[in-house]
């Protein structure tokens, strides 16, 4: 008599058997064996006769023999059985027991032995016999193999079609789920409660909401409502699709929760910003004493790291501590990562510490919990400590350690994790390309961060923000503008693209894009996000456009610190100091406490305006009123401020009392003033100072050098520029630029290859033969060469700014504001042209230079000639 076999069966339908504990679960097995029925079924179907032979004994011998091995696990003897045996000697029910044990043992090559064996006996694969084959390719890994036998085979079993939709849910395969639930349904196949949680998930993973409210009422129509499992997928379907209200209904609704009903809402309201209602739940499990389980507390410790409550995470931890979860990684990893995120590094260090066993979670969330409070030396320190021990880095690590790198400036060992990668030969993600690229951008090296970018296959929006962001930055407005041009056709923009691309045109003074994409905000409804409202009053302020920047500032409902202070600098460099300093008032009567900055700001605006006693009020009341201590940038804008009005032995006195060591900045804001006020003895004994401090800057010479040759002290001019010769340091060379019709259109000194220059010239010529005429004489000190009138009165006609705007008045319309930006301070026959040619041609002249704004209108400037 051959010894009976296992049972092949399909999931029990009925309710009692889904809410049993140790009843197995769809995605783990559906195959079950015990001693069963095979010998009713091979009865009905063998024509072995019953008396016993010795042919007949022989084959039932070995397939007991075969069975017996697989009984006992010993696959390898189970195998060389069947090898040895002829292939009419073996029976289903012994293939169906090898394959099993293939499975089991994930023995793919064994399994796929097997299968040419069955193939060659030539046994109909199909039945049982399929559903095995099918089980032993899906379990050890092959699922196109068990998807191939799975389309032959006629399937009318229930199990085996959620076997496959559980394993392409599994891979992330949703569609390919679904797909084959359509085709189960159009073959008449009825599902059982796995089934629906199943298509649930693979709904819920997709965002389909619309479906799952479609399955929701198949789901009662065939009576699967009362099923706990079911219910909860449902509810975990609704909360992932963003259905809070339908999933609380559910809830409510379901009379039999159980420990994974509330899990479900616990869970829910934390994916969906509901972290307080997540928590709430949980007490409520506490009160109606529902058995809490691992999950439970994972749960709820990610609802206290959401909402920062540190007591009731630390009551967590000694409940979990009691419930033996202490041991569970999973709650060790959740419990560091609510430490960290409550601000508690102390904690997520103890917890690091006595985790017996730790994965890449626990590096990753104790190296996050270090970022987050700022020690990004020791984060990088323990990224090379968790490398060490053979821990490999996943993509969250990686971003937190090379957000580090960014932060404190270590590009050398943010390289060093770049190299990683590449020495192990590891495939970049978006995620880390990205964090890669805004670790280089932050550490000034936009050269590497555009390799990383060239080469990512598919970017997203945060690609191309990361380097639109990272060249405005950087001081690179142009290549900026140009990848938004780029990134228009290729990715949509987003609010935060706009808030990146906006700082280039307010760096290039292009109102022209500024206000394309303004427009480009209003029409995607992205005014109201309060950062991008600032940083478009920044770039209409930096565009010279204070009335549109007062518009804007106007219409901003909840203006915060940054919109007032904006505006407070705004006014500032355009030369409007009282305009500046009320503002600065409303701010303080609205309620809000000036920063550093908006200090900075408004000792700024006092100093370009020549307000010496309000300066000296604000100055002090930061540390009376504030208690804002000052430092190198306050103590500059005091000297700037005592220099430009002219007291300049205060200024020096000021210098050689400030309680902090100054500058080259502060020595510098003094020989400028020495400058406007031609003392030449005083800048002498400043500029020693300055070239002690920053004897590399070209800039502190050639100021220097003006000063002498605006005294004609040429001889002095001639060993300074020997002294700036012997060091290799070069003068940045002057330039200015007009946008036109969207287009930049760049002069330098003299310069005599523009298309257009002998117009320009002409138009010069003319206007400086009217200037004469009315009485107004060249200002040949500023020409700064030791020559006659004539070539001083050349040299100074080929100023940069004065071919800009000249090119402006031939190529604008009449009456059209002539908007001209230069990359070095204005020189002073240059300031005096421009006022009579407003007055001239009735044109209003915006001019910034590397110092502040200037307004041209009617013959005059909105600085008072204070600059």
């Amino acid at each position: 008599m051959t010894k009976s076999i296992t049972n092949f069966s399909t999931y029990p339908t009925c309710k009692s058997h889904e809410n049993n504990a140790n009843y197995a679960k769809p995605w783990n097995c559906f195959i079950f064996f015990g001693q069963s029925s095979w010998a009713c079924l091979l009865s009905s179907n063998s024509n072995v006769p019953r008396s016993t032979s010795v042919g007949a004994s022989a084959l039932l011998d070995k397939n007991a023999k075969t069975s017996k091995f697989c009984e006992v696990g010993d696959l390898g003897n189970a195998i060389e059985l069947l090898r040895r045996s002829q292939k009419s000697e073996l029976d289903l029910n012994t293939y169906c027991s090898i394959l099993q044990l293939c499975a089991e043992n994930k023995s793919l090559k064994e399994g796929k032995m097997v299968h040419s064996i069955i193939s060659s006996s030539g046994m109909a694969i199909e039945g049982v016999l399929g559903a095995k084959l099918v089980f032993m390719y899906v379990n050890c890994g092959a699922l196109s193999e068990g998807r191939r036998i799975f389309d032959q085979i006629l399937n009318d079993k229930v199990f085996l079609w959620n076997l496959m939709m559980s394993e392409y849910a599994k891979i992330g395969d949703y569609r390919e789920s679904i797909y084959l639930f359509k085709k189960m349904q159009k073959m008449g196949v009825t599902g059982n409660s796995y089934t629906f949680s199943c298509i649930l998930k693979c709904f819920a993973a997709l965002g389909r909401v619309v479906e799952c409210k479609r399955i929701h009422g198949y789901i009662y129509k065939l009576g699967f409502g009362s099923y706990n499992n079911v219910v909860n997928s449902l509810i975990a379907a609704y909360f992932k699709c963003g259905g809070v209200d339908s999933a609380h209904k559910l809830f409510d609704e379901l009379g039999d929760r159980d420990v994974v009903s509330w899990n479900s809402m616990i869970s829910g309201c934390v994916i969906n910003g509901l972290s307080h209602c997540g928590v709430e739940f949980f007490i409520q499990m506490l009160i109606l004493r529902v058995g809490v389980d691992l999950a439970t507390l994972v749960n709820a410790l990610v609802a206290c790291s959401n909402i920062g409550s540190l007591s009731l995470g630390r009551a967590l931890h000694g409940y979990g501590v009691k419930a033996c979860c202490s041991r569970e990684v999973m709650f060790n990893n959740t419990l560091l990562d609510m430490y960290s995120k409550c601000g508690n590094l102390s904690g997520a260090i103890q917890v690091f510490e006595k985790m017996g066993q730790t994965t890449v979670v626990s590096w990753t969330s104790i190296l996050a919990a270090y970022v987050r409070e700022g020690l990004y030396e020791d984060a990088i320190r323990l990224f090379y400590e968790m490398e060490s021990k053979g821990v490999v880095p996943d993509v969250y690590s990686v971003t937190s350690v090379l957000h580090a790198c960014a932060c404190s400036n270590a590009l050398d060992k943010g390289r060093d994790v770049h190299n990683y990668f590449r020495k192990n030969k590891m495939a970049l993600s978006l995620p880390v390309s990205n964090a890669l690229m805004d670790m280089y951008a932050k550490c000034g090296s936009m050269e590497e961060a555009q390799l990383v970018f060239s080469v990512i296959p598919v970017k997203d929006v945060v690609s191309w923000n990361t380097m639109i962001g990272g060249y405005s930055k950087n001081s690179l407005p142009s290549e900026a503008l140009k990848l938004f041009g780029m990134m228009q056709k290729e990715s949509r923009p987003d609010g935060i693209t706009m808030a990146c691309v906006l700082p280039a045109c307010g760096s290039l003074a292009s109102l022209e894009i500024g206000r394309e994409i303004h427009g480009h905000i209003l029409r995607n409804g992205n005014s109201s996000d309060l950062h991008i409202a600032n940083a478009l009053l920044d770039m209409y302020v930096k565009c010279g456009s204070l009335v549109h920047a007062q518009v804007l500032f106007d219409k901003i409902p909840e203006k915060d610190l940054i919109s007032w202070t904006v505006m407070i600098a705004g006014y500032g460099m355009h030369g409007f100091g009282n305009e500046a300093i009320a503002t600065f008032q409303k701010m303080r009567f609205a309620g809000i406490e000036p920063d550093e900055i908006t200090f900075t700001s408004i000792l700024y605006a006092c100093s370009h305006s020549g307000l010496l006693n309000e300066g000296w009020e604000f100055f002090n009341s930061m540390t009376s009123e504030c208690n804002i201590e000052p430092k190198l940038e306050h103590y500059a804008c005091i000297v700037d401020l005592l220099a430009r009005t002219g007291n300049l032995s205060k200024a020096y006195m000021f210098i050689e009392t400030m309680p902090i060591k100054p500058d080259a900045t502060i020595w510098g804001a003094l020989l400028c003033g020495c400058r406007i006020h031609h003392n030449v003895e005083l800048a002498e004994k400043v500029a020693e100072n300055v070239f002690e401090l920053e004897p590399e800057n070209t800039g502190y010479y050639v100021l220097l050098a003006n000063i002498y040759a605006e005294a004609e002290k040429w001889e002095e001019v001639k060993k300074l520029r020997e002294r700036i010769g012997k060091r290799g340091l070069k003068k940045s060379p002057g330039c200015s630029w007009i946008e036109v019709q969207g287009k930049f259109n760049i002069f330098v000194s003299a310069d005599t290859a523009h298309p257009q220059a002998k117009r320009i010239d002409s138009l010069l010529k003319e206007l400086r033969m009217k200037m004469k005429n009315e009485g107004y004489s060249p200002k040949m000190r500023y020409a700064l060469i030791n020559a006659d009138d004539m070539e001083k009165e050349v040299a100074l006609c080929g100023h940069s700014e004065k071919l800009a705007m000249a090119f402006g008045i031939l190529n604008l319309p009449p009456g059209r504001t002539l908007r001209v930006t230069k990359n070095l301070r204005v020189c002073g026959d240059c300031h005096e042209m421009m006022k009579f040619v407003s007055k001239t041609t009735r044109r209003e002249i915006v001019l910034r230079d590397s110092n502040r704004f200037h307004h041209f209108k009617d013959g005059f400037c909105s600085c008072r000639d204070f600059w």
